[in-house]
């Protein structure tokens, strides 16, 4: 295990170090000026934004500003916000508890509803069950998640007032009534993101159980006199559960970037509404380093599904 780990830690390596150079030669070369209001400011001598540029190095070559990127990130230094004046990795930390809270309960929803009712869908198919959870997958996943937000503004905010439809972080509240207040404030985005991947997930558990169930030695299970709940639990659920650990896997990264729309719509001041202003304002160090986090978390959750497999199918040995 030790030495597979390595090896793949190894191989992410180049990976990051290619996605590091496209993102860079990307951001350096798109149209749009950071400074271009300091530019137009009459108030500011043409000494001072000259002197600040060359401080910052925006004229110089692009593969020497790459190379002082990755001098800096690999020293720690996220680099410095040209809109925010303080550091990257202050901006990012300032907001990814949020987003993360926010995510991260999202993803236990969808996993909580996916399971069961994709599980129980394969093995009763075709019953009245069935077709009700088909129909509301169906329906969940064509919806995108800044309609069902708005939905959901409308009628727990508007008309009932139940929930609060902007996110607050400076609750001036403590103790229990602070987290009551968070909560009251999380439920709907949780909601939005968690429906919209239970809903894909559903199907998804569905169809994998179903190739398993069908296999020869589910039903030398069955003939062998075994109950019904051992069947399905040890020997369908543990094996189809390795296609779904790939796409659990897989899309985790796009949810970062799927949140994007949802912490716009609630206003939540997570990474996504961090990442559009800063595309916004031509914000390029922010950009860069969100951006990157977004391409690190993709390589981390590829390696986590391969290190899930070896736990859910004994067969895969790691060497």
């Amino acid at each position: 295990m030790g030495r597979y780990l390595l090896r793949r830690l190894l191989i992410a390596v180049p990976s990051l170090l290619g996605i590091s150079v496209v993102l860079f030669t990307i951001l350096a070369l798109a149209p749009g000026d950071p400074f271009s209001e300091l530019a137009t400011n009459p108030n500011v001598p043409a000494e001072v934004k000259l002197a600040l540029r060359a401080s910052l190095g925006l004229d110089d070559p692009v593969y020497q500003r790459y190379f002082r990127w990755l001098w800096a990130m690999l020293h720690g230094d996220w680099g410095f916000s040209f809109i925010s004046r303080v550091n990257v990795d202050t901006l990012i930390m300032q907001r990814v508890t949020v987003t993360l809270a926010i995510i991260g309960s999202s993803q236990v929803l969808a996993l909580a509803i996916a399971l069961p009712v994709g599980i129980y869908s394969a093995v009763k198919p075709y019953s009245w069950f069935d077709r009700i959870a088909s129909t509301l997958a169906f329906i969940g996943f064509s919806l995108p998640t800044f309609f069902t937000g708005l939905l959901l503004i409308l009628l727990f905010s508007i008309k009932l007032h139940w929930l609060p439809f902007v996110f607050r972080a400076d609750i001036s509240a403590s103790g229990w009534w602070w987290w009551q207040e968070q909560i009251r404030q999380s439920i709907m985005p949780v909601l939005v993101l968690g429906l919209f991947q239970a809903a894909s997930w559903t199907r998804y558990v569905r169809s994998a159980m179903l190739d398993v169930i069908r296999l020869d030695h589910v039903t030398t299970a069955r003939s062998k006199g075994l109950a019904e709940r051992v069947v399905v639990m040890k020997h369908v659920v543990r094996n189809a559960l390795i296609p779904v650990v790939t796409l659990v896997a897989l899309t985790m990264p796009a949810v970062f970037g799927g949140a994007i729309v949802t912490e716009q719509i609630f206003r939540i001041p997570g990474i996504g509404s961090l990442l559009i202003d800063a595309v916004l304002r031509n914000d390029t160090p922010v950009i860069m380093a969100v951006t990157f986090v977004f391409a690190c978390l993709v390589i981390l959750f590829n390696l986590i599904a391969d290190l899930l497999y070896g736990w859910l199918d004994p067969r895969i040995s790691y060497r």
